[in-house]
């Protein structure tokens, strides 16, 4: 008894450590952002691990030298709309593919997943054709269209895995009361399911909030830039504002550490559940 519990001690030990390395991993690239975001232009380059003379100069600068307000509010609206368009589509697709009878389900499921792993550099270009065909070229409407087509497959996983969590007895009960299809996920399913409601909304926004290479490709003009295209851009032919960059970056990532940290528990839970259905 002893052995076994000096055992499982030492493992847990180890499992503690390994999730401590792996939190210091991730940790000390966004303190070092962080960090340099308040440095001032000699120091910027400097290894100061505590800047000396902290300014908010770099702060000050991307909002006022460059237009960071115009794409702080262009990313926010495109990640906005592409989440609620996501989960609108998302709910009835995951539940039909989760819940309902249906034949080629699995075919439909490995397409999905097929899908979500295709590159996006294969399909700037054609995205953009389309978007030149239909006039949609710097535009909102042309990102939170592309957008909900890169990440709706992803999201209908994740629903659908949840679905398949919740007990069926409770959607019975609701069919033998007359309930209809969609007042049934309306009613019953969609308050049981608002861990993975969370997830896919999560996913969905960062992948459109960090999105790069379509946004680069799809708008053009400073008006429609969202945050990543904006930092890449900043600077001129012979300058590179490392400050600004990295004071820009910090004030991008708020609104994720804020959803990770809010949500953390939904998305947990909502990764984990049907992971033992089919």
């Amino acid at each position: 008894m002893a052995s076994t519990t000096a055992r499982r001690r030492r493992r847990v030990t180890w499992t503690d450590l390994a999730a401590l390395l792996v939190a210091l991993f991730v940790a000390l690239p966004l303190y070092w952002l962080v960090a340099t975001s308040f440095k001032g232009t000699r120091e910027v380059a400097s290894a100061n691990l505590v800047p000396h003379d902290p300014t908010l100069a770099n702060y000050t600068s991307a909002f006022t030298t460059y237009d960071f307000a115009t794409y702080i509010g262009n990313s926010a609206l495109v990640a906005v709309c592409t989440t609620l368009l996501v989960l609108g589509l998302g709910i009835f697709a995951g539940y039909a593919l989760g819940r309902l009878p249906m034949r080629g389900r699995n075919g439909i499921m490995v397409t999905l997943l097929m899908v979500s792993l295709f590159p996006t550099i294969a399909l700037a270009a054609p995205l953009y054709l389309l978007m030149r065909d239909i006039g949609w070229l710097n535009s909102y409407q042309g990102l939170i269209v592309a957008y909900t087509a890169l990440t709706l497959p992803f999201a209908i996983w994740i629903l659908r895995n949840y679905f398949l969590s919740i007990p069926r007895a409770m959607e019975e009960v609701a069919w033998m009361d007359g309930a209809s299809p969609v007042r049934t996920v309306w009613s019953v399913i969609l308050p049981q399911a608002l861990p993975g409601l969370f997830t896919a909304g999560v996913f969905t926004f960062v992948a459109a909030w960090t999105e790069f290479l379509v946004a680069l490709t799809v708008n053009n003009e400073d008006r429609f830039r969202t945050i990543p295209v904006g930092i890449a851009l900043f600077g001129g032919q012979y300058t590179t504002p490392y400050g600004t960059i990295f004071a820009a970056s910090a004030v991008a990532m708020l609104p994720i550490g804020l959803l990770v940290v809010i949500f953390r528990r939904a998305v947990v839970s909502g990764l984990t559940a049907g992971a033992v259905k089919g």
